[in-house]
């Protein structure tokens, strides 16, 4: 059910594509003009005071958490006390991460956020097939203006295994990641690398789907910033755009890592300068070869750039 999505405000419900690659890309149309988003930012629904420490905190997106962050005996609780927050349009993008579908919570979760001025998607959980997103879907369809964004979070082995199904499931559906911390416990993985293989298959799948590429994991050692940093640059090399944080300060170690460096932006107005729309392909005078595919990499790499003005 893959289509192509147009882009437009990143803020609300009606009228809106999502978030990341701003604010989602389906099909193969060139990179957005607005830089995409890199840091997004997790905060406890039953927390209202770290909340708005995350609006004020630079990330590109803030995420309220309604589900693992939240005890049992507080759900009910933090779900007003995030209505109460989307009921005006925040400084920045919110997403809100409902509780898992078998769960007694996650209806009352989409009812009580998905019509909200402030909402801007809506992150599912454990997500295990194409199904799921569009029960969700269906429940969180608003009665005018454009599809609710959803992003489907890929935390088991037949989530991962189910990962293109899962992409391409419905037009609503902005984006896909992982949830390494269940996913490391499903498969018993205690090394990183035990990951490597899932993490490349969501990369593959969210392409294949025409989604903007997927935001990785969080790190959970916030004192490792040094850690951190590497996690970063392994994951960039994998093909994953931007990184969810839970602690404002592994905002700017992200963004940092994700950012193009001054010799890959020099590199890049260099290919665009030599390059036009209709030369094929060519050589630069360094020996460099040159064709559409590096052209497009180039405007990739200056979108990103913007980030750093």
């Amino acid at each position: 059910m893959n289509r192509t999505n147009g882009m437009n405000d990143m803020h609300g419900v009606h009228g809106m594509d999502g978030m990341h690659g701003s604010d989602g890309m389906r099909g193969t149309a060139a990179w957005p003009p607005a830089p995409p988003p890199l840091t997004w930012l997790y905060a406890p629904g039953d927390r209202p005071d770290v909340a708005a420490k995350a609006l004020a905190s630079g990330a590109d997106v803030v995420v309220i958490d309604l589900e693992d962050a939240v005890a049992l005996h507080r759900k009910e609780y933090a779900r007003a006390a995030t209505a109460e927050l989307l009921s005006v349009r925040p400084p920045v993008p919110v997403h809100v991460r409902i509780n898992t579908l078998d769960s007694p919570f996650a209806e009352a979760d989409i009812r009580a956020v998905a019509a909200l001025p402030g909402l801007s998607a809506l992150r599912l959980p454990k997500i295990t097939s194409p199904d799921d997103v569009v029960r969700i879907a269906e429940l969180a369809a608003p009665a005018e203006g454009g599809a609710l964004p959803l992003y489907a979070l890929l935390e088991s082995a037949l989530g991962v295994e189910r990962a293109f199904a899962v992409a391409s499931a419905h037009p609503a559906l902005r984006g896909i990641a992982l949830g390494e911390a269940d996913l490391r416990a499903d498969l018993g993985v205690l090394d990183d690398a035990g990951l490597d293989w899932a993490r490349g298959r969501i990369v593959l799948a969210a392409r294949a789907a025409g989604l903007a590429p997927p935001a990785q994991s969080v790190y959970p050692d916030v004192r490792d910033i040094d850690g951190l940093a590497a996690s970063c640059a392994h994951g960039r090399a994998l093909g994953f755009l931007g990184r969810m944080a839970i602690h404002p300060r592994q905002l700017a170690v992200i963004k940092r890592s994700y950012l193009p460096s001054p010799a890959e932006i020099a590199s890049a107005e260099e290919i665009l300068k030599s390059a036009t729309s209709d030369s094929g392909a060519l050589a630069l005078p360094d020996g460099r070869f040159v064709d559409p595919a590096i052209v497009a990499c180039a405007h990739r790499t200056l979108a990103l750039a913007q980030h750093a003005d």
